[in-house]
């Protein structure tokens, strides 16, 4: 599955966030992930993917954390919402959900 930018046009930042997490997304083909820019300070990641469904929370930042704290520093910074979810819960979570259907910018 490739990444997605579901909303917005790509930027460094961005770009940066996805050749990062690209070998995770060529590892867990049956991943989903995606990448936008909530303003201009702010960066958004959710990966759903199935492997998550037996996993803690912890254990699920455990394997995406480590990758993206390969990201230069001033890249990194601009994260500011990571969401980890198997497919049952991209609906359900309210993280998610917020993902989808974010609140207005105050920019």
């Amino acid at each position: 599955m490739s990444i997605q930018i579901p909303r917005g046009d790509p930027d460094p930042t961005i770009n940066a966030i996805i050749e990062c997490l690209r070998p995770y997304d060529e590892r867990n083909p049956d991943a989903k992930i995606e990448v936008y820019r909530q303003n201009p300070v702010s960066v958004r990641v959710r990966v759903v993917d199935p492997t998550f469904k037996q996993l803690s929370r912890s254990e699920r930042s455990k394997m995406v954390w480590p990758i993206l704290r390969l990201l230069p520093e001033d890249v990194l910074q601009e994260i500011s919402f990571v969401i980890l979810v198997p497919p049952e819960e991209e609906q359900s979570s309210m993280s998610s959900r917020e993902f989808d259907d974010p609140l207005p910018s105050r920019f």
